[in-house]
Parts: structure tokens; sequence; C-alpha cells
């Protein structure tokens, strides 16, 4: 008699279902990325570390944003804001004598508390008055920041201190870098996670369909409001981040257009998504660098001289960054992160695709 063998998805278990690394060949595929990753330093100049500096705590800020955005189904205009509280609160907190290390999660601490005083009472709005509400808070903030000399050090900004652990200085790409890279490691395994507890299914059970959620007996006000408050936690580690890398911290550069760089990230990278908020990170960060390699090559040349162009030519990156969020929106909703799961999906059932 013959041996059956089992054809067919036999996952029983919601756990099962929302396993992170469900085959042997992703689990692989992970592994090798951290070793490449690991050994960027050696292969990158400072110039091309610190660009990927800038996508890691990015990425951190965006994925907080995307938990309460993409997950909640909440809206928020005003994530540059508690980005910026994280950055000087550690740098506040390093100031008091506390390590780095500790400041930086101190800082994501105290940044969630600020983001739970602003959530609880936007829980109880949706749409236009949410938007209306957190953008309220951004400017309460940014407002904060320039009055408030013993916090932020006013006009003037903030120095702080570099990340320094056993003894030992983190103050040059080439040793930061796997600073930001444990990080994000860590929070991101933490934001997966998240999603595969009862509370994640919450969050995700509110956006779906709140009425059914409330029926279900989910407390909508307890999780909207605790979806604003990790949102804020991982926006004020990226700022801590963001704060011990360039080691001064100004208050003009957490303004509002920074707020709608964070909402492009999540929706270029895909909402409700994990892996789109790194990937939207790494395309906002990546992207005014190609158009003004682009630029670049344009200046002076015979396009420039023949439309006259001139020194609007530098204008080009602004213009990109709004021209390329009309354009996902339009051709791409789902973000990247559903554009390479269809990727994927074709080349493991090609030729049979269709």
């Amino acid at each position: 008699m013959t041996s059956m063998v089992p054809a067919g998805d036999f996952r029983t278990s919601y756990r099962a279902d929302t396993t992170i690394f469900p085959t042997r060949g992703s689990r692989l595929a992970m592994l090798a990325g951290l070793i490449l990753l690991c050994a960027a330093p050696a292969v990158f100049g400072r110039y091309e570390l610190g660009l990927l500096i800038t996508i890691g705590f990015s990425a951190i800020a965006a994925l907080g944003l995307n938990i309460l955005v993409g997950f909640t189904g909440q809206i928020s205009i005003g994530h540059a804001a508690f980005f910026g509280f994280g950055a000087f609160s550690s740098a506040l907190l390093v100031e008091h004598h506390v390590p780095v290390p500790l400041a930086i999660w101190g800082a994501g601490l105290m940044t969630a508390v600020v983001g739970l005083v602003f959530g609880a009472p936007a829980a109880r709005l949706k749409g236009l008055y949410l938007a209306i509400a957190t953008l309220a808070a951004q400017f309460i903030l940014e407002d904060f920041f320039a009055r408030a000399r013993w916090f932020s050090g006013g006009v003037a900004g903030r120095v702080t201190e570099p990340y320094e652990l056993f003894g030992l200085r983190f103050d040059r790409e080439e040793t930061y870098f796997y600073i930001v890279l444990a990080h994000v490691v860590v929070l991101f395994a933490a934001a997966a996670n998240l999603m595969r507890t009862r509370d994640g299914r919450a969050l995700i059970a509110v956006r779906d369909h709140y009425l059914s959620a409330e029926v279900m007996g989910i407390n909508l006000a307890y999780y909207r409001t605790l979806s604003f408050g990790i949102a804020s936690f991982y926006a004020g580690i990226g700022g801590a981040l963001y704060a011990h890398y360039l080691l001064f911290v100004s208050v003009e550069a957490f303004n509002i257009l920074y707020s709608i760089q964070f909402l492009a990230m999540i929706i270029i990278g895909g909402l409700g998504s994990i892996m789109g908020s790194m990937m939207g990170a790494a395309f906002m960060v990546l992207l005014p660098e190609v158009v003004q390699a682009g630029a670049d090559l344009l200046a002076g040349g015979a396009i420039d001289r023949a439309l006259r162009l001139g020194a609007s030519i530098s204008f080009l990156r602004e213009m990109a960054i709004g021209a390329v969020i009309i354009l996902f929106l339009v051709f791409e909703p789902d973000g990247l992160a559903h554009r390479w799961k269809m990727i994927k999906a074709y080349w493991k059932l090609y030729p049979f695709s269709h």
C-alpha cells in the first residue's frame, strides 16, 4: 500500500497563518539580507552609509505611523512633531547624565506619553476632524519647541552627545550604522509580532469595520488611543536615533512638510504593511538623491538651455515628491509592498502565472 503525500494548505490556527517567515527560503533570505547589511560598512563609503542610517531611523518612525494609519485606520498629520519630541527628549536626558542607550528608549517612552495625551481626545474623532486634531498637535508641539528653551534650546537648538556603550563611541557612520540596524531589527520584529497578538488583531478590526469590532466587545477608544501611543513611541525612538546621529537638533527640522513626507513613505510603501514601511522610507530617502543627480546632469546642458530652466531646475526635488505621491495613489494605491508580492507570486507560478 502506497503512502499518500498530503497536499494543500493545512494551517489550522491564526498563529500559523500569520507566521512571519513561513518558508525555509524566506528565513534564508532574511539571514542573507542581515549578513549583507552587516557587511555594508566594509563596502560602502560614509555618504552611502549616511543614506542607510537615514533610511533606518526614518523607517522606524514610518512604521509607527503605519501602525496608526495602515493597521488601525486612524490619521495623523503631525507625526514629525512626535519625531522631534523624541529627538529633544533624548538630548535632554543625556544632558541630565542618562546614558545614551537608555536615553533613546526613555525618549521613546516620553514621546509615547505625549502621544497618549493627544490621542485620548483624538480617539473619539474620525475622518477630517481627526486630521484637524493631529494638525493642531503638530503646531502645538512646534510652538512648544520654539518657546521651551529648557527642553529644546529654543530657536538655537540643542547639541547632544554621540552614542557610547561600554566605553566605545559610535560617532562615525561606519559604527553608528550598526546601532541603527540593531534598533531597526528589534522594533520591526516587535511590530510584526504585535500584529499576531490579540491586541494587533483588535487594531486591524477597528480599521476594517469599527461597528462590528465594537459589537464583538472591542473598546474602540482604548485601541485608538493605544495606537497613538505606539506610533508616538516608534516616532520617539526614530527621533532619538536621528539626534545622536547629527549630534544637533534644530526646531525648524520638524515642520508640517516633514510630516507629509512620513505620510508619503507609508503610502508609497504600502498601508498596513510592515515591510512597506521600510520600502517607502528607502524610496523617499533615495528619491531626492536620484532627482538631484538627474538635475545635475541636466544643469547647463542642451535641455536646460533650450527650456531656459536656469536655477529653477533645483526645485525638481520638491516637485518630484509631490508627483510621485500622486502617481502612486493613481497607479499603485497598494504600494511597493503589494507590487513586490505580485512579482514573487508571478515567478513562483511561472510559467502558469495566469
